[in-house]
C-alpha cells in the first residue's frame, strides 16, 4: 500500500507541539489536550482543524455580531485550512497547498510536512511557518 492510500481518511488530533528554532522548550500553544482533525481525501484534498479545548461562545450567540475581543480570541484559538496534498513517495515529503484558510497569508502556499506513519498513530512536522511568539 502507497504512502497516500495510508494518508486516506480521518486523523484525530492528540498533541500539537511547537518546536522553537532557539533551542527553547516546547509550546503547546492549544494546551495540553487540543481539539480538531486532519482529513486526506482520495481524490487528493486535506482539511485541517486544530482547537484549543472548550473556546468562549459568543456573548450574543451570533457570528456576526460578535465583540472585536470575541473574534481576536476566536482567531487565537484556531487553525484551520485546506486544499490538495501531494507525497513524493520516493522522498516521503508531504505538501498542502492552501487553497482556503482562516489565515489568509497561508492562502497559495504550499506547505511541506515530514510524515511518520506507524499503524494508527500519524505524526506531521512542518519548519517554521512564521515568526516566533513573543
Amino acid at each position: 500500500m502507497s504512502m497516500r492510500e495510508k494518508l486516506v481518511g480521518t486523523w484525530a488530533l492528540v498533541t500539537y507541539t511547537e518546536f522553537p528554532v532557539d533551542g527553547s522548550a516546547p509550546v503547546q500553544p492549544f494546551g495540553d489536550k487540543p481539539e480538531g482533525f486532519i482529513i486526506y481525501t482520495a481524490d487528493g484534498y486535506m482539511s485541517a482543524q486544530l482547537s484549543m479545548p472548550r473556546r468562549a461562545l459568543f456573548s450574543s450567540g451570533d457570528w456576526f455580531e460578535g465583540t472585536d475581543a470575541e473574534y481576536r480570541d476566536q482567531g487565537m484559538t484556531y487553525i484551520s485550512y485546506s486544499g490538495p496534498f501531494h507525497i513524493d513517495e520516493h522522498s516521503g515529503e508531504l505538501t498542502h497547498t492552501i487553497a482556503v484558510s482562516l489565515f489568509p497569508n497561508w492562502v497559495g502556499q504550499v506547505q511541506p510536512r515530514t510524515v511518520k506513519l506507524a499503524g494508527d498513530i500519524l505524526v506531521l512536522a512542518s519548519k517554521v511557518l512564521s515568526a516566533p511568539r513573543t
